[in-house]
């Protein structure tokens, strides 16, 4: 069987899973803990040890195997031809030439793309997207990341910036962004900035569960639990984030006429207290027949989105401009 590693670089964990070339089975999943402030060589170290435990795990149980070569999403701004990491404000990193260095460390051809990107690939291929032609994705954790399907294939840009929802404007004098800027999508819906206002709201006397003692520091997760549970606070925490997505989505409706536009990452567990009012805003701020045309669904392949994604790019990529070079090369 032809296998396909997809390795899922994110500010929290860092995903792997050994993928069937059709993209008909996932073999195994593993996650481990990202730790930037450990360092780079700490990360990469870190991400081949996952790689390689996923393909063990694989091999085990199908030792008929043949694994073709390793797909990567890691944040970006990047350069998919040289395979460099630009710069990515979550990790730290600037001009890593994270392609060559996993190829290095596993031993296999290699790719890097997007992670954004390679999310709403693999729901375009195994889940949420699936028949679509033109998707918008938006991907919502440590940060938020965009990606765009036209035609069925991912649009990069001139130089490979494509899709970098999180950081449009929505408020030109806002928050202050990690990347610099003023106002961006994710200093308001990223899961430590949804996590930062409930906080505000607290410190300034607003009454809720999450002020219980020994709460710990807040996580998104722990909003939408409250706002599921009817928690005020974490309510209009939901409903403020939701509003913010809506513009940013709404624009993006405007723009490129999607089928669908699929959210990922932990912000689905929120559920309809935030696709509600989500949907609701896009429809007040978007032309009618581009919303009537536009699904805007959870992502269904959860934490696995971008491996599969991951594995996908590596099978798109070998076969465009994209050279997946051999290690050590």
């Amino acid at each position: 069987m032809d296998v396909i590693v997809g390795i899922d670089l994110g500010g929290t964990n860092i995903a792997a899973g050994v993928v069937a070339a059709d993209g008909s089975r996932l073999l195994t999943f593993r996650s481990r803990p990202t730790r930037p402030e450990e360092g780079a060589d700490a990360v990469l170290r870190r991400m081949a040890g996952t790689a390689r435990e996923a393909t063990s795990a694989a091999a085990a149980d199908h030792p008929d195997i043949r694994v073709l070569g390793v797909g990567i999403g890691a944040p970006g701004p990047l350069d998919t031809t040289t395979g460099v990491v630009l710069l990515t404000p979550n990790l730290g990193w600037t001009d890593m030439p994270l392609r060559q260095r996993m190829a290095d460390a596993l031993a296999l051809p290699t790719t890097l793309d997007n992670d954004a990107n390679c999310a709403v690939l693999g729901e375009w291929w195994q889940g949420a997207a699936q028949g679509c032609r033109d998707v918008i994705g938006l991907t919502i954790g440590t940060g938020v990341g965009g990606g765009i399907l036209l035609n069925g294939a991912i649009h990069h840009g001139a130089s490979d910036c494509a899709g970098e929802v999180g950081h449009s404007t929505i408020d030109a004098h806002g928050r202050r962004c990690v990347c610099g800027n003023d106002g961006c999508v994710e200093a308001y819906a990223a899961g430590p900035a949804i996590a930062r206002r409930a906080t505000e709201l607290i410190a300034s006397g607003a009454e809720s569960r999450l002020a219980a003692p020994g709460t710990g520091p807040l996580t998104a997760q722990m909003v939408y639990e409250a706002a599921e549970l009817g928690d005020d606070v974490a309510r209009e925490v939901v409903r403020d984030t939701a509003k913010y997505l809506g513009a940013a989505v709404a624009n993006l409706i405007n723009i490129f006429n999607p089928e669908v536009v699929v959210l990922c990452g932990g912000v689905v567990r929120a559920g309809d207290s935030l696709f509600l009012p989500l949907r609701q805003e896009v429809a007040r701020r978007a032309f009618r027949p581009a919303v009537a045309a536009c699904r805007i669904v959870p992502g269904s392949l959860g934490d696995a989105a971008g491996v599969y994604g991951a594995a996908q790019s590596f099978h798109q990529l070998r076969f465009s401009r994209v050279s997946h070079p051999a290690p050590g090369a």
